[in-house]
Formats: structure tokens, C-alpha cells, sequence
């Protein structure tokens, strides 16, 4: 029994574009020829284009077919790899379906870092937008802390920040500040690494600057920066 190109191709549940480029690399003997000059492939041909596309579908690479057919150590070694491979891809997309799962529940959570599924509601879109561009800048240890900051009740003083009006007069402003303060301290106590957020972003200091700084202009008003900016100064004086 003899076939042409496209009927091997289509026995075998492949393409003829495919069966071209296994010739091309190597992985497939060319067949005899007709007297018409074309291909004719048989039983060896078909059995091989089986095993070929029985390599594929486990998710071995065209290119490592011919070491896991061999006959050493090597082939073990690569299947080994293989698995693993899909071992870390299963995990993935495990941990993607968990994250998917958690923002059906709560369409919000698409706007946040991976683990920020107990964030407090209040947190505005500007916020849930300024931990994602931390999370792009800051380490995890930052965020960690973040993420429990985050998750807990607001305070009222917090609350104030978030609704202090761009025209809030300077008196409004020094107090707020004096009495935000404490609570950035407290939250340096209970989490260290915010007080070294800055020096240990993995991309450098600079770097995050380049990327928090503008964000902050850009989602809080005028108040709200000479509050932040306020606050600074204190620090710098203790």
C-alpha cells in the first residue's frame, strides 16, 4: 500500500506542511518515488509520523524528539525536564484559576496585585491603582506588608486623607498631617520593611521614585500631597 503526501498526512492526523518540515529537519525519511515523480510513503512512513505526533501531543519539542528516542541517559533526562516543566505550568495555571475565581467574586480585584483579595472596600480605583504600579516597583516584602495595611479597617484619620478637598486650608493641612504621623509610625513598628520600602525596591531607589512619584501627582489632589509632603518633614526632623 502506497499514499501521496496529503492522504499519509491526513492517516497520520497532521498536515502536509508538517510532513514537509519533518523532512526539512531530519525526523522523517524521504519515501520513494513514483515514476510520476511523486512521493509515496508506506507502513514505516505512517508508523513513524504516529510516533512523532504521539511525542507532540506529551509536549516533547520537534527538537528533542531525536534525544528522547535515544537510547542513553539523556533521554530520560529530557523527558524528566519535560515533566517538570509541565509540573510548573500545571501549578500556574492552578494558581491563575484561583485568582480567577476570586475576582468573579469580586470584579475589583482585577485592578489589584496578586493576594490582595481581603482589601478593604473603601480603598478607591485610585489606590487599587497604586499598588499595582508599587507592585511593579517595590519588594515583596513591601507588599506583603501593604497587603495587610490594606486589608484592615480604616481609620478615621485615613479616611479624613481620602476626603480632604483640594482646597483645604493650611490649618487643615499642619493638623492633619501632626496627627497622620503616629500612625505611620506604628505602621513602621509592626512592619519593617516599609521603613526600608525605598532602599531595598529591586530596581533601586531612583527607579521607584521614577514610577510612584508621578502616580502620586497624578491620584491625589494638592491637599493631599502638602499633607504627604508635611509628613516627610516631620520625619526628616525626628
Amino acid at each position: 500500500m502506497a499514499w501521496s503526501t496529503r492522504q499519509v498526512a491526513e492517516l497520520a492526523g497532521t498536515t502536509v506542511k508538517a510532513v514537509r518540515h519533518y523532512h526539512r529537519i531530519g525526523l522523517l525519511e524521504e519515501p520513494e518515488r513514483a515514476s510520476n515523480g511523486y512521493k509515496r510513503y508506506g507502513i514505516s512512513h505512517l508508523t513513524r509520523l504516529l510516533r512523532i505526533r504521539r511525542l507532540v501531543d506529551l509536549g516533547v519539542p520537534l527538537a528533542e524528539i531525536a534525544v528522547v528516542e535515544g537510547p542513553d541517559d539523556r533521554a530520560e533526562q529530557a523527558l524528566r525536564a519535560l515533566d517538570a516543566e509541565l509540573a510548573a505550568s500545571i501549578e500556574r495555571q492552578q494558581r491563575m484559576r484561583a485568582e480567577l475565581a476570586a475576582v468573579l467574586r469580586n470584579r475589583t480585584l482585577a485592578e489589584l496585585p496578586p493576594g490582595f483579595d481581603g482589601i478593604r472596600e473603601e480603598v478607591p480605583r485610585s489606590g487599587r491603582s497604586l499598588m499595582l504600579l508599587y507592585a511593579r516597583v517595590f519588594s515583596p516584602e513591601v507588599m506583603d506588608a501593604l497587603q495587610e495595611i490594606v486589608s484592615r479597617p480604616m481609620l478615621p484619620v485615613e479616611t479624613e486623607f481620602e476626603g480632604l478637598p483640594a482646597d483645604a486650608d493650611e490649618a487643615t493641612r499642619a493638623d492633619l498631617a501632626r496627627r497622620y504621623l503616629p500612625e505611620f509610625h506604628r505602621q513602621y513598628e509592626a512592619y519593617p520593611a516599609m521603613r526600608d520600602a525605598w532602599r531595598t525596591a529591586p530596581g533601586g531607589e531612583a527607579y521607584a521614585a521614577s514610577v510612584v512619584v508621578p502616580a502620586m501627582v497624578e491620584y491625589y489632589n494638592w491637599a493631599q500631597l502638602d499633607v504627604l509632603q508635611r509628613m516627610n518633614a516631620l520625619l526628616a526632623e525626628e
